[in-house]
């Protein structure tokens, strides 16, 4: 009888951890799916809107001076070089940079303000996010593979028996090995955030004395 009821204890014990497990793993999902939900309905808002103040840089007559201004700086600067020397032909292929750039500026429909320099528009809408969304999200990709990598390798040295060594003298097939398994650092982020395995309990974290 009381085997009977110990058995029953456990079982109603790891019942109630894979609850508690499971109802903050559903937490975590639900909460990551209403933000992605919420900036998701917020961008046709934003997209929608029309940015005061600027104009189509194509269209820009100061956008035009600014380029017709450069050319004809660097021109005036050709006459000091005989034709065919190599300060000349450096001349001539920087105003065709030049002429390529504000091309490019043109037909990437980036948007100029009232000093004919072009505007990045940073709210998020589809019709810009090559300007400042399709760089940060590859800012993040990078910076997060170089810290997921670091990171790895870190937990690798302290698992070995001379941790602080293979910190300061770097193992490279180690590492290497890292490198190549960190390009799916987002998927591994996810992974173990989900597990539960990339935050520590808060008892295990540091508190300064108050």
């Amino acid at each position: 009888m009381k085997y009977s009821l110990f058995i029953d204890i456990i079982i109603l014990r790891d019942f109630i951890n894979n609850s508690r497990k499971n109802y903050i793993f559903y937490m975590k999902n639900w909460f990551l799916f209403v933000v992605a939900f919420t900036t998701f309905l917020g961008t046709p808002n934003l997209a929608s809107a029309d940015v005061s103040g600027l104009v189509p840089c194509k269209d820009s007559a100061v956008f035009k001076r600014r380029l017709d201004g450069s050319v004809k700086k660097l021109s005036g600067r050709l006459e000091n070089y005989e034709e065919g020397t190599p300060s000349y032909l450096a001349l001539q292929e920087q105003i065709q940079r030049t002429k390529n750039r504000f091309d490019k500026y043109g037909k990437q429909g980036l948007l100029c303000g009232a000093d004919g320099l072009p505007h990045l528009i940073a709210d998020g809408r589809p019709s810009h996010a090559g300007e400042f969304v399709v760089p940060g999200i590859g800012f993040l990709y990078i910076a997060g593979y170089i810290g997921w990598a670091g990171r790895s390798y870190l937990q690798y040295t302290k698992k070995t028996d001379k941790p602080n060594e293979n910190e300061i003298i770097i193992n490279v097939p180690v590492a290497i090995g890292m490198m190549s398994a960190s390009f799916l650092w987002p998927l591994a982020a996810w992974k173990e955030l989900v597990s539960g395995e990339l935050l520590v309990p808060s008892n295990e974290v540091t508190v300064s004395p108050r």
